[in-house]
């Protein structure tokens, strides 16, 4: 019976599990430190508006760092029936989330401004999922660009900047219907 191949990979299994073991022995004592500070540090010398640092530990070895931006007023408010009485609707300004995974390695997502009552929220959008080790702060820096990029264009919103989309059919290539040829 050969059983080389069983134990090659039974040895990578032994290596994932040690591996799971140091990124959360990072996370504690590198990652989390320097996630709080980094975004901390980057807010205040951007002034992101209404910018805080949220620590999410109440699951051992599944935590969170979050730049959260916030809640306001949508600006928007429901008249209610005949009463006089308007609801305003409170906008979730948006968010920069660094999860910790079941395995240790971290899941970067951008949560996008939603106004509460008005719409269906966007899923979060996951930027990446990085080993610790690959954590550093200028991509903590392109994180939060990422994230400015889609606040603003949520706020920026209309459809003058829309791709149109290729038409539905036969569409042979290098056949432009829209140009037009002068006879």
């Amino acid at each position: 019976m050969d059983t080389n191949t069983l134990a090659a990979k039974i040895n990578k299994y032994k290596q994932v599990l040690k591996n799971t073991d140091n990124y959360r022995k990072a996370w504690h004592s590198e990652i989390k430190p320097m996630l709080k500070k980094t975004l901390k540090d980057v807010s205040k010398q951007t002034e992101m508006p209404k910018s805080e640092v949220i620590i999410r530990d109440n699951i051992e070895n599944l935590e969170a760092v979050i730049l959260d931006l916030g809640r306001s007023s949508s600006g928007i408010s429901e008249n209610m029936e005949d009463s006089g009485v308007k609801r305003t609707m409170i906008k979730s300004n948006g968010s920069l989330i660094y999860q910790q995974l079941f395995n240790g390695k971290i899941m970067v997502m951008l949560v996008s401004p939603q106004i509460e009552g008005y719409g269906e929220p966007k899923p979060p959008h996951t930027l990446e999922i990085l080993r610790p080790d690959e954590l550093k702060e200028p991509f903590i820096v392109r994180h939060i660009g990422a994230l400015v990029d889609i606040i603003t264009e949520w706020e920026d919103f209309d459809d003058d900047e829309q791709q149109r989309l290729p038409p539905i059919g036969f569409n042979p290539i290098g056949f432009n219907p829209e140009a037009r040829q002068e006879s």
